[in-house]
């Protein structure tokens, strides 16, 4: 049986929480092409990012298996999070030029979606979420010159990335038995897979402007759905390779 140490995770984001905002970025000279399609596609992750507090309150109405009081604590801590992110990307998108969104429609979906599904449909949409927004700051960061706006990515796909892992592990616990791994596995390929789709799709104009390779992106995301599923189901498994001094928190113990 897999046993998950929610304290360990919780002491990580309390440590995270204690960070203090990143000054205002002293942007790069773009192109003013890319300028333009950096600016809609972070505004566009900007209201995403914004847009999950619910799930925090809710997580206090269920009794869920391996569900403590650190868990719950953690969630809230992740959604903080998340905030932060919203705010940095919000200054990058002022930085640049452009101005903040008040919705979207492919985040009106996820969050049509999510309020009909139960807490557990909606931890798997938050899931395919932090694999959307990990490939795409990951290639967008690729992409720049090294500086302020690449290292504000890179700093939110490092934690996107420890995201993966927390939510990865909220279903190594909850997994078992054969039917409850189907379900997954099919539950999973279809939500991550709408994602994927509708971001390749979304943020086309944005990756032909920096010319960037859709295929690229969609082969990474799938990659990446798929070592997602491996990690849920196989408690040895990690789901990314963090890089130095930002490794996985969780202690992960199997008990008989």
């Amino acid at each position: 049986m897999t046993t998950v140490s929610w304290a360990t995770w919780r002491r990580h984001f309390e440590s995270n929480a204690r960070r203090p905002m990143p000054p205002p970025a002293e942007l790069p000279e773009l192109p003013e092409a890319w300028r333009a399609a950096i600016t809609r596609s972070l505004a566009r992750f900007q209201v995403g990012e914004a847009g999950e507090g619910r799930i925090a309150h809710q997580i206090d109405r269920h009794a869920l298996r391996g569900v403590d009081a650190d868990y719950r604590a953690s969630l809230k801590l992740f959604v903080r999070e998340e905030g932060r992110h919203a705010r940095i990307l919000a200054g990058l998108v002022r930085g640049l030029g452009g101005e903040l969104l008040r919705a979207h429609w492919t985040e009106r979906l996820f969050v049509r979606g999510r309020r009909l599904a139960g807490v557990r449909l909606k931890l798997l949409a938050l899931l395919a979420a932090e694999v959307v927004g990990i490939e795409f700051y990951d290639l967008l960061a690729r992409r720049l010159p090294a500086g302020e706006l690449r290292a504000r990515l890179e700093e939110i796909r490092a934690d996107e990335a420890m995201h993966l892992e927390f939510h990865a592990d909220f279903f190594r616990v909850h997994l078992r038995g054969p039917a409850p791994r189907a379900c997954f596995l099919v539950g999973w390929w279809a939500v991550a897979g709408v994602a994927a789709t509708l971001v390749v799709i979304d943020h086309g104009p944005s990756l032909r402007a920096l010319e960037l390779s859709r295929v690229e992106l969609l082969r990474g995301l799938l990659a990446r759905v798929a070592s997602t599923a491996r990690a849920a189901l196989d408690p040895a498994a990690r789901v990314t390779t963090p890089r130095a001094g930002q490794g996985p928190t969780t202690a992960l113990r199997d008990a008989a």
